[in-house]
């Protein structure tokens, strides 16, 4: 009896635990973000009085190293490269009322309206977004027929039929963001109740545009086809006009097309650097953190979370980070030069080549001769269609023959009763009508295909020009056989890959292998149904080997099979050393650009990390004796912009050491001029309700007084010491510049 009278008290006390641990959260919720929308103003006020609250100041400021041009630096073809691409981590469940409405009728949300609307740099709002949105059959998707583009209809990430099934789930299906080559987060875009559409990269390349003006260079995994989205456009002349570049990351585009991958392959795109575009996928395997953090949250809520994260990443990770990120890429191409030079020497002089330009005629010979595999020539295609017209007449003709003999045969003898004699008659004549009917179809389409041909005579086995047709057909099969045989070594490859990542569980580990398991005897099957096609061929075309195939890395091994009127191997570009010795030859001249890109930045952030000190530091003094509590605030953002610089002078120090620096490290003059510019002289515009004075109680004054002094001998203290550390610092980094080399 006494647990019987226990239980109805515990159950009581869980349940009013239960409810004021719901009441305490929301509670402090509120408190948050009350919290948050006053930091958000305090800054903006900061922002206002600093003359930096333009329309996209923060855009246009977003990273030093791509950003802070300076007067007298050369001039680079992408004054900004920057990635961007769509995750679905970061989606959003829409938690719905339940269902009492009629079934033609959507449910409602459970989420009460809210009047709370995201202030953000970052984040492009929906309305905006809308009005690049494209009609889904003619812009989004381009078409296979009329697109020079050799991946078109490759891909289908801007196709929402593949995520159509979510949107009753989900309300925000995830995020698309642009990032700049180094990391620095530019704009995000929720995407909702949609897939990666057309609209998202479209209004992320007219906002940049507007920003930066010309010479961009956008990398995305579809990079080839959203050329061709973005040509057909509104956007399409603006971009034409301010050159702007769509490219493929290096990861992605090894499984695009050979033909893409000459024009859009981050290795042969003359500039780039080894910048390898595929920043997103970095950026967003750290963001995924937040996915269970904001499935369940508001739709306020989800962009405070995702937008509090990028600007906290962008402030401690990716510019704490910067001067180490290009410590390692401009090691990386010492490295590269240091190593690929040597082997190249070696290797032109195995091929007997004594010219470097003799690499690009190469490259473009290639791109050539793949231009001529692509299509089929429409006189071709006829007599190849007009060739399997004549097969199909030919088995309607063998089969409406065999029926009409079937239908002749009569054996009294045998005969059964009159019903089932009836049956069987009517079951003879709708299969004999059946085949009429297919014959005179087969023969209507041989007869209009004999007018666009002008065929005068019906062709037979024994004409010429049947052989040459058959030829051409089973060239066909043999080509779509090689398509299969190649997309299963590539889900093979992108296996192997994850498989051997690290971070990948062990379940996950043991579902890939298994996976594997299934692909290597798919490979298996088709492979051997290529190389009986191969042998099919006349003449023969090569066959492959098990051991040969799953060897092969890109799919330009694939395409080099496809052409069986010629030996390509007979080009020197094909040949495997040349090969080698044409990848070398880019890959060093990369480095070179890598180096030469590295330069500039590695200047412009020295100059910055000058002009923001001096110009912050003067804007507090001038500040502090008008409002004092304003010019705490922008002490602390001095402080904050600060703090990394003595790990920046640091690395800056270290790359200045490397053997084979050829940069400096003095800082220049800043190209970029107007108010709240970091090389401007401050001029101080304090909103007139800041001005009025505030009397706080006499007590409070000497107390307060009392505290500030002994904060204010801490803090001046703690300024002096830092500033006579960047001080010896810049010393010494400025010392080493001057260092004969």
């Amino acid at each position: 009896m006494g647990s019987v009278r226990i239980l109805p008290e515990l159950f009581l006390s869980w349940g009013s635990h239960h409810l004021q641990g719901r009441y305490l959260s929301r509670q402090f919720s509120i408190a948050f973000d009350l919290y948050l929308q006053i930091r958000g103003h305090v800054d903006s006020i900061v922002s206002q009085v600093l003359q930096r609250d333009s329309e996209d100041w923060c855009l246009k400021h977003a990273c030093a190293a791509c950003t802070y041009k300076l007067t007298d630096e050369p001039e680079l073809k992408f004054k900004l490269l920057y990635a961007m691409d769509g995750n679905n981590s970061l989606k959003r469940v829409l938690r719905r009322l339940p269902d009492e409405t009629a079934d033609n009728y959507p449910t409602l949300s459970r989420d009460l309206p809210t009047g709370q609307i995201l202030t953000s740099s970052h984040y492009l709002s929906c309305e905006h977004i809308n009005r690049f949105a494209v009609a889904e059959s003619k812009d989004a998707v381009s078409n296979e027929d009329s697109d020079p583009n050799p991946c078109a209809g490759w891909w289908k990430n801007m196709d929402d039929a593949k995520t159509k099934k979510t949107w009753g789930v989900y309300d925000e299906t995830g995020i698309f963001m642009a990032v700049c080559h180094h990391g620095t987060c530019l704009l995000i875009a929720d995407m909702v109740q949609s897939g990666e559409c057309a609209k998202y990269p479209l209004v992320v390349v007219s906002k940049l545009m507007a920003a930066f003006s010309d010479g961009l260079g956008s990398g995305y995994d579809i990079g080839c086809q959203f050329q061709t989205t973005l040509t057909t456009s509104t956007l399409g002349p603006q971009a034409q006009d301010l050159n702007h570049t769509c490219l493929v990351g290096a990861f992605h585009g090894h499984v695009h097309r050979c033909l893409c991958q000459l024009s859009h392959l981050t290795l042969y795109v003359e500039g780039l650097g080894l910048e390898d575009l595929e920043t997103c996928e970095r950026t967003f395997s750290k963001s995924n953190a937040l996915a269970s953090t904001v499935q369940y949250a508001t739709a306020f809520h989800r962009q405070q979370a995702i937008n509090a994260y990028f600007e906290h990443n962008d402030t401690f990770e990716i510019y704490g980070n910067l001067t180490n990120f290009l410590f390692d890429n401009y090691k990386q191409a010492l490295t590269i030069i240091h190593d690929s030079k040597p082997i190249l020497t070696n290797l032109k002089c195995d091929l007997s080549v004594d010219n470097d330009g003799i690499f690009q005629r190469w490259l473009e010979e290639e791109k050539k001769y793949l231009e001529g595999l692509s299509h089929e020539p429409p006189e071709e295609t006829l007599h190849m269609e007009y060739w399997q017209r004549l097969g199909k007449l030919e088995a309607s003709s063998q089969r409406l023959r065999e029926i009409l003999d079937t239908w002749n045969v009569f054996e009294p003898a045998n005969s059964t009763t009159y019903d089932g004699d009836t049956r069987v008659t009517w079951r003879n004549e709708t299969l004999r009508q059946h085949a009429q009917e297919n014959y005179d179809k087969d023969l209507l389409v041989v007869q209009e295909l004999e007018c666009k041909l002008n065929v005068s005579r019906c062709w037979t086995p024994e004409d010429k020009e049947w052989q040459n047709a058959g030829c051409l057909v089973a060239n066909r099969e043999y080509c779509c056989v090689l398509d299969t045989l190649e997309s299963l070594v590539v889900a093979r490859l992108f296996e192997l890959t994850k498989m051997n990542r690290a971070g990948t569980g062990y379940k996950l580990r043991k579902h890939i292998a298994k996976a594997l398991q299934n692909h290597s005897a798919a490979i298996k099957a088709a492979l051997l149904r290529y190389n009986k096609c191969a042998l099919a061929m006349r003449p023969p075309c090569q066959t492959l080997h098990w051991e040969q195939v799953v060897e092969y890395a890109f799919l330009a091994d694939f395409d080099l099979l496809r052409d069986t009127c010629e030996d390509v191997s007979q080009r020197p570009w094909a040949h495997p050393t040349a090969r080698f010795a044409l990848d070398t030859y880019f890959k060093v001249c990369r480095a070179e650009e890598e180096i030469k890109r590295l330069n500039i930045e590695i200047r412009r952030v020295i100059t910055y990390m000058h002009d923001e000190e001096h110009f912050l530091r003067t804007c507090e003094e001038k500040i502090s004796n008008v409002h004092p509590a304003l010019g705490h605030q922008v002490s602390q953002r001095r402080k904050l912009h600060s703090q990394f610089n003595g790990s920046h002078l640091k690395h800056l120090h270290d790359i200045a050491m490397l053997p084979g620096f050829s940069g400096t490290l003095i800082p220049g003059v800043s190209a970029l001029k107007g108010p709240g510019e970091s090389n401007s002289e401050p001029a101080i515009v304090i909103p007139s309700g800041l001005l009025a004075p505030v009397h706080p109680p006499p007590s409070q004054i000497l107390y307060q007084n009392a505290l500030d002094s002994i904060q204010d001998l801490e803090e001046e203290e703690e300024v002096e010491c830092e500033a006579e550390e960047a001080s010896h610092a810049l010393q010494d980094v400025l010392e080493v510049s001057f260092d004969p080399v």
